[in-house]
């Protein structure tokens, strides 16, 4: 018997798909808001805001793009489906992200160097407000749907949306102390507060996406997941070995090597077979999994994850 495979569902594709138009709306709004306020107050620190809404908007596109391909099936040319897209669009996003950081950097530096122009408070701050409430309700949408269906791209996403939360916080204060104090160096300074966290934020989602790309086995608490489901059929079986996981976009990859009674009839390891898939699935739903079944020959095995 050479193994069973279950052709997992997946997990809500549509869900994804519909959830990743949101960002470009909400970006191509808060785009156009920073542009004409940060023009007319001549706030480095909303103009540079500005300007990451820019790449904001050709982040989501190429998110929803990636999205809309990871959800096609498995073909012929990709028999493993198209997830790995998930993992590329993400760290695109993360190089936008930096690419966005260096620039607002610049742009700080080149204002304190070359003095002060005046700065629009109340016009600022009101915009800033806005924006900051958008993407606060944009992020609580993204985040839930990139719990419930598992895509990375919109787990970065999520991420991406609360360093724009962030920004805008920034940015308020910035105005708020131009404000109070008079002070408008405050406003290239806080840019350049801003430019040092979206280099980090890129750096976390790159790495998050990297892992995926290479695939590296899932975490430890999904494993221990896969085992528990296992341990349910001690007795049945001898044990198992050779447990592999992977991640490719929304969709997570289990092999394993299943030891079993050699009396034992094919029907009935079928079954027990036919069981695991269907617990290890409603585990973690949409989980392909792969099974080699072995005959226990007496041999000594060290496997990862055995029953003994």
């Amino acid at each position: 018997m050479a193994g069973q495979i279950s052709q997992g569902q997946g997990l809500p594709r549509d869900r994804a798909s519909r959830a990743a138009v949101v960002p470009v709306l909400s970006n191509a709004f808060v785009l156009v808001l920073k542009a004409v306020v940060g023009l007319m107050t001549g706030s480095i620190a909303v103009l540079s805001d500005a300007m990451d809404s820019l790449e904001d908007v050709g982040a989501s596109l190429f998110d929803l793009w990636s999205v809309r391909l990871s959800a096609k099936p498995a073909d012929q040319e990709h028999p493993y489906g198209h997830g790995k897209v998930e993992g590329i669009a993400a760290t695109a996003e993360g190089l936008l992200i930096g690419g966005g950081g260096v620039f607002i950097f610049y742009q700080a530096i080149h204002r304190l160097i070359s003095g002060q122009a005046e700065i629009g408070v109340g016009l600022g701050l009101v915009a800033m407000v806005v924006t900051a409430f958008v993407n606060l309700g944009v992020v609580f949408h993204i985040a839930r749907a990139a719990k419930e269906t598992g895509s990375l791209v919109l787990t970065a996403a999520s991420r991406h949306l609360w360093t724009n939360v962030a920004q805008a916080i920034a940015v308020i204060t910035a105005l708020v102390l131009v404000g109070l104090t008079g002070r408008r160096e405050f406003d290239a300074i806080v840019a350049l507060l801003l430019s040092a966290f979206l280099v980090f934020s890129a750096a976390r989602i790159i790495m998050g996406a990297t892992r995926q790309i290479m695939d590296v086995r899932l975490p430890l608490d999904e494993e221990e997941v896969i085992q528990g489901a296992l341990s349910r059929y001690e007795g049945q079986v001898v044990g198992f070995h050779k447990l592999r996981t992977r991640r490719s976009g929304h969709q997570r990859y289990v092999e394993l090597h299943l030891i079993v009674d050699p009396k034992r009839s094919v029907e009935e390891i079928h079954t027990v077979c036919d069981g695991i898939e269907g617990d290890i699935q409603e585990r973690l739903p949409g989980a392909e999994v792969t099974i080699h079944v072995e005959p226990d020959d007496g041999r000594p095995r060290r496997p990862r994850g055995s029953f003994s």
